[in-house]
Order: structure tokens, then C-alpha cells, then sequence
């Protein structure tokens, strides 16, 4: 397998008044799955089309096994890329699209066949070796696409949204079929989604982008429970992480954040040497993170709607003073419209980000 280390590559198009891609450094260790996680237009699938080498690099280094291959040709990059789109040949056979790229690396016939089977067999592909695609529903030509790519044993995998065309229960499969993959070949994986979810349960770590830049890289958990920036605490999480205006009042070891007419206990959560002078602040916990509590004492809200899941209950209410929030409560849960709540969360599931950049205001070092 590889390590694949991007050092501050960007990439700037032609009469563009921003890069697309604008130093982004990260290292891929050797059989890492790394995802590259963001809304569409941060960046990332230009970042991987950098590492496949179809798209130029304007600046920066990329280097494969510490061998530097900016302008390396992509073919030569011992790589694998599997597309959106299936991009399979429609008058070929499911063994003949297997098959192509080794035949056309001049790999002998007998290991040909014998690696197309090994393939074949390993993605539940045997019985479908002489069918065209046409003939294949979505999940079974997205499987020949990855075989197409396992069936070369390249140094690196690169994955552009591979399941973005399918339905939600054949998405759900495909991900375990690529995590079970991932897990057998050991391999060098890089993987671009907007979809959270295939981030969270794909990732070894996940690489955040936005506008271009690294918001955030590390373990999908840390990444979601230590968000970096407003940015990363809303992109990840459904509901996202609530986000409301605050200010901070008490001594350092009573430290409270006001909203919602009442105090968020921060005691020992925050270090008060980091933050703002005005003390003003943006507030942020996770809908999982709130127990419903007496309205009469503590931070209120008033519901506005109440959506009822079966495993569990999602209301959306209104602060009391504003700021919409969203509690993820037990399914046995009876609220209705217009009717009051009381909110508590504990210190350690409390963020705080600074109003003017986003950024995360640093915890308390334990």
C-alpha cells in the first residue's frame, strides 16, 4: 500500500477570483481510509482530482510513498478511482469490464481470469460475469465499478461519491460492502462525500473542508464532539448542533452562559483566559445533549413543532429572548405547539465559539 502526503496543494483556475482548493495539507497514512467531508463547491473533489492526477496542481507538493508526483501522468500514479458515475463500458460483459484495465497493461491472460474471479467472487459478482450493464440494477453496477478497481491492486483507492446515485437502502448496503473491502485489502483509501453519515461510519479520520480550506481533520468522533469551528459543529449531526447568541456572566469557577432566560452552567469547562473581553459569545449544544427540565427555573423555550419517529421524538422550539434549537427527546415524549419547556445540559456537552470568527473557544486543559 502508500502514503499519500498533500503539502499546501491548491489549486487556482483561470479567471477565478478565489482558489479552488487553497493549501491544503494532510497525510494519508498507509492503509488509512481518510474521507474528505464538505458541502458541494469546498473543494474536495478537486483535492482528490489533484491526487488522480486529472486535474494540474498550481502549487503545493504531492507526494506517493514520499516519491513527489506532481507531474507524474495519471496512469503512471498506480492509483484506482472509482466515479460517481459507474462509467462502465455498455457493450461489455461484467467479466470483460473487469477485465479491461489489466488487458490493457499487458497482464497475462491466465492471471486475468483468475483475478476476476477472486474479484467476482468477493463482490458477489459470479453469477452476473456475462450480463451487460444494462442488464444490472445500480448496486450491482457500482459493485462492478469497485471491482474494476480492486481487480488492479494499485497502491491507492480514490472514491468520488460512489454511492450518490443510488437509493437509501442500497446505499446503506454498498457502505458496509466498501467498509467490509476496506477491512479485507487493508488498503490506502481517500473518499469524497458530502453525506455525513458515510464520513462518521467509512472514515478512520474524516478531513473537513470549506471554501477551499481544512476546517478540521481527526477521528469522526472527536471531530463531532470537539467541532473546530460553528462551521463543523453545524455541518455534522442531524439535527445539527444548536448555535444561539449568549453572554457569559459569573466568576471563573460559576461561570454560566445567559440564554434563553436563564444560565447554561459552564463550571470549570472553559478556560476564562480565552475569552471575549465583551463576553459575548455563541452557544452551542447538541439536540442529544438536552433533558427537558421544569420551565419554571433555567433557560426556557416555547415549541413549535414536534416530529414523532418512532425510535425517538425531534422538537423544534423557540429560546425564550430567540435563537432556534432543536432537542432530540424519548418517543414517549407528549409536547405540543405553543407549550413551554425547561432545557439542561450538562457543562461537558457545552461549546463555545467566538462571534466574530467562528472559531471554538478552547476547553479548560484537564
Amino acid at each position: 500500500m502508500a502514503v499519500v502526503t498533500l503539502d499546501r496543494l491548491s489549486k487556482r483556475y483561470e479567471r477565478a477570483h478565489k482558489p479552488a482548493v487553497e493549501e491544503v495539507s494532510l497525510t494519508v497514512a498507509d492503509g488509512e481510509f481518510m474521507v474528505l467531508l464538505g458541502p458541494s463547491g469546498c473543494g474536495k473533489t478537486t483535492t482528490l482530482r489533484m491526487v488522480a492526477g486529472l486535474e494540474s496542481i498550481s502549487s503545493g507538493k504531492l507526494a506517493i510513498d514520499e516519491r513527489v508526483v506532481n507531474a507524474v501522468p495519471a496512469k503512471d500514479r498506480d492509483i484506482a478511482m472509482v466515479f460517481q458515475s459507474y462509467a462502465l463500458y455498455p457493450h461489455m460483459r461484467v467479466r470483460e469490464n473487469l477485465a479491461f484495465g489489466l488487458r490493457r497493461r499487458g497482464v497475462a491472460r491466465p492471471e486475468i481470469d483468475q483475478r476476476v474471479k477472486d474479484v467476482a467472487a468477493a463482490l458477489g459478482l459470479s453469477e452476473l460475469l456475462d450480463r451487460r450493464p444494462h442488464a444490472l440494477s445500480g448496486g450491482q453496477r457500482q459493485r462492478v465499478a469497485l471491482g474494476r478497481a480492486i481487480v488492479r491492486d494499485p497502491k491507492v483507492f480514490l472514491f468520488d461519491e460512489p454511492l450518490s446515485n443510488l437509493d437509501a437502502s442500497l446505499r446503506a448496503s454498498t457502505r458496509q460492502e466498501i467498509a467490509k473491502l476496506h477491512r479485507r485489502l487493508e488498503a490506502t483509501m481517500i473518499y469524497v462525500t458530502h453525506d455525513q453519515i458515510e464520513a462518521m461510519t467509512l472514515g478512520d479520520r474524516i478531513c473537513v473542508m470549506h471554501d477551499g480550506k481544512v476546517a478540521q481533520i481527526g477521528p469522526p468522533l472527536e471531530v463531532y464532539r470537539r467541532p473546530a469551528s460553528v462551521f463543523v459543529a453545524r455541518f455534522l449531526g442531524s439535527p445539527p448542533m444548536n448555535i444561539v447568541p449568549a453572554r457569559l456572566d459569573g466568576t471563573e469557577d460559576r461561570l454560566s452562559a445567559l440564554a434563553g432566560g436563564g444560565g447554561f452552567g459552564l463550571d470549570g469547562a472553559v478556560d476564562p483566559a480565552r475569552l471575549p473581553a465583551d463576553r459575548a459569545v455563541l452557544l452551542g449544544f447538541r439536540p442529544e445533549d438536552v433533558s427537558l427540565a421544569s420551565p419554571e427555573s433555567g433557560p426556557r423555550a416555547i415549541v413549535q413543532a414536534v416530529e414523532l419517529l418512532g425510535a425517538e421524538t425531534i422538537v423544534s422550539a423557540t429560546l425564550e429572548g430567540g435563537g432556534e434549537i432543536a432537542v432530540r427527546a424519548p418517543r414517549d415524549l407528549v409536547a405540543q405547539p405553543g407549550e413551554p419547556i425547561g432545557l439542561a445540559v450538562p457543562p461537558q456537552a457545552l461549546h463555545l465559539f467566538d462571534p466574530a470568527t467562528g472559531a471554538a473557544i478552547p476547553r479548560r486543559a484537564s
